[in-house]
């Protein structure tokens, strides 16, 4: 048997805590937080920086070739994940609801998945990371030796949204971000390259009633118990057991 990637994985559907989870995991484990979503949003805006056509591969080509990503630790504990594009930061630009959209979109698009997934694979194959996404379970690290899959009701998850908008001051619509959070689902779930989807080998926990300490505290019990999921059927439950 091929030996594990010592590489922890934490994917799921927008909203359901993967980042902050996946950042407490990382830090008490002394881990690398590898940040999947934060490179999509940053090569869909270089992307909308250059007007690139989307379906010309050769300009595809081009432009990815100039993209450099450098993702920093959060100022603080809770923050999110710096990213600097081509040396400039582009923190806060890349966490809007529409730029979350824009990732969705060039995420599907094999070249962009090709490029970043070759930089995320180097990045694991050092060993020592907390990979979050959406396909790092199933696609970018089949060999992790952890992996988990976080879900919650769409409505719950919309809600969060909203709450981390108006923290940061933003006027938000939260009819309108549940019907976004509906279509990103729809669009990653559906795309024909890496959808979103559960690995076999993954342990699920649904984060809807659940707080983010709660959540951080079965996946590293999982961890330190040692409990590597089987896709055996009979070989125990699919999700940690509650405390």
């Amino acid at each position: 048997m091929t030996e594990a990637l010592a590489v922890i994985t934490i994917d799921g559907p927008s909203g359901v805590g993967k980042s902050t989870i996946s950042r407490k995991v990382a830090r008490v484990l002394g881990f690398t937080y590898l940040d999947t979503g934060a490179m999509y949003r940053a090569v869909g805006l270089f992307l909308q920086w250059n007007r690139v056509d989307l379906s010309d591969d050769q300009a595809m080509r081009s432009i990815l070739a100039k993209i450099h990503i450098q993702l920093l630790p959060g100022k603080n504990e809770d923050d999110d994940t710096g990213v600097l594009l081509n040396g400039e930061d582009v923190s806060g630009t890349i966490r809007t609801p529409e730029m979350a959209m824009v990732a969705s979109k060039v995420s599907a698009i094999p070249l962009v998945r090709e490029k970043l997934t070759m930089l995320q694979r180097q990045l694991g194959n050092i060993g020592g990371v907390v990979a979050e996404g959406r396909d790092t379970g199933t696609v970018v690290f089949p060999r992790a030796r952890y992996k988990f899959f976080l879900d919650a009701r769409p409505e719950e998850r919309a809600r969060r949204r909203v709450r981390q908008l108006c923290m940061r001051g933003e006027a938000v619509d939260e009819r309108k971000i549940l019907e976004m959070t509906l279509e990103r689902d729809k669009n990653d779930r559906e795309r024909a390259i890496a959808p979103l989807r559960q690995a076999e080998d993954a342990w699920v926990i649904d984060t809807t009633s659940r707080d983010i300490d709660e959540v951080t505290h079965l996946v590293l019990e999982v961890i330190r118990a040692g409990r590597k999921k089987t896709t055996d059927p009979r070989e125990g439950c699919n999700q940690p057991a509650d405390r």
